[in-house]
C-alpha cells in the first residue's frame, strides 16, 4: 500500500513516515499545498493523509481540486484544528476521515486500516484469476482453497498485480508502489519477490500465474492462463 502524506511540519512527517514504514507501507511525503497536489495527482496513492494549515495552499483546497479530478484515494485529514465547524469543513469538502493532533500512533494506524478496508471494499470485495484468490478486507491469498502465507510485501507486489490484471507492470512501477516514490535499491529485489511469489501460489495451481513480459515487466492474465 502507498500512502501521500502532506504535512508542512518535518518532524510530524518524519515522524508518521516512520510509524507507517514500519508496517510495511511505502510512503512520500510533500511539504506543502501544490507539491502534494501535484504528487496526488500525478502518481497513484492508496491513501492520502493531508494537513490543513500547509504553505503557498492550504489542504482544503488541496482536497477540493483532488476530488473534482476525481482522484478517488481515501484522505485522512490529520491537523491542530479539531473543533467541530472545521472537522463538518473538512468531511463537507471530501475528507473520509478526521484525526486531531496531537495524536496516538495507534490509532492512525487503525484509522488508516479502517479506510482501506473500505476503500478496497468499494473497489472490489475479491480479486481473482483462475484458483488464485485475494480478499483485500482480510488480506488472505488462497489457492485452489487453500491459504497461502505471505509476507507484507508479498501481499503488496500481488494485489497491485492482481488489480491491474492484463497490464504489465514494471519494475519501477511496482517498486514505487509497495516501496515508495524515492525507491533505489536494485531492481534485482523486485526479481526476489516475484520468485517467492511464484514459489508460493504457483506451487499447487499446476500452472504460472505470474507471466514475464520481456522488456516490459509482469502481469497476471485475467483469465489466468
Amino acid at each position: 500500500m502507498r500512502i501521500l502524506i502532506i504535512e508542512d511540519e518535518a518532524d510530524v512527517a518524519a515522524f508518521i513516515r516512520k510509524a507507517l514504514t514500519g508496517e510495511s507501507y511505502a510512503v512520500d511525503i510533500a511539504s506543502d499545498g501544490p507539491g502534494g497536489e501535484y504528487l496526488a495527482l500525478t502518481e497513484s496513492y492508496d491513501l492520502i493523509i493531508l494537513d490543513i494549515r500547509l504553505p503557498k495552499k492550504d489542504g482544503l483546497a488541496v482536497l477540493k481540486t483532488l476530488r473534482r479530478e476525481k482522484v478517488a484515494a481515501p484522505v485522512l485529514i490529520l491537523t491542530a484544528r479539531g473543533e467541530v465547524p472545521d472537522r463538518v469543513e473538512g468531511l463537507d469538502a471530501g475528507a473520509d476521515d478526521y484525526l486531531v493532533k496531537p495524536f496516538a500512533v495507534a490509532e492512525l494506524r487503525a484509522r488508516i486500516r479502517s479506510l482501506l478496508r473500505r476503500h478496497s471494499d468499494d473497489r472490489s470485495p475479491l480479486l481473482q484469476t483462475g484458483s488464485l484468490r485475494l480478499d483485500p478486507a482480510t488480506q488472505q491469498v488462497h489457492v485452489d482453497e487453500q491459504l497461502i502465507e505471505l509476507t507484507n510485501r508479498e501481499y503488496a507486489i500481488l494485489e497491485y498485480l492482481l488489480r491491474n490484471k492484463n497490464r504489465p507492470l514494471s519494475k519501477g512501477m511496482i517498486a514505487e508502489h509497495v516501496w515508495d516514490f524515492h525507491f533505489s535499491s536494485d531492481y534485482n529485489l523486485i526479481e526476489v519477490y516475484i520468485r517467492r511469489l511464484r514459489k508460493k501460489i504457483e506451487l499447487n495451481s499446476r500452472r504460472k500465474i505470474i507471466h514475464t513480459i520481456r522488456n516490459s515487466g509482469y502481469l497476471i492474465r485475467e483469465n489466468g492462463v
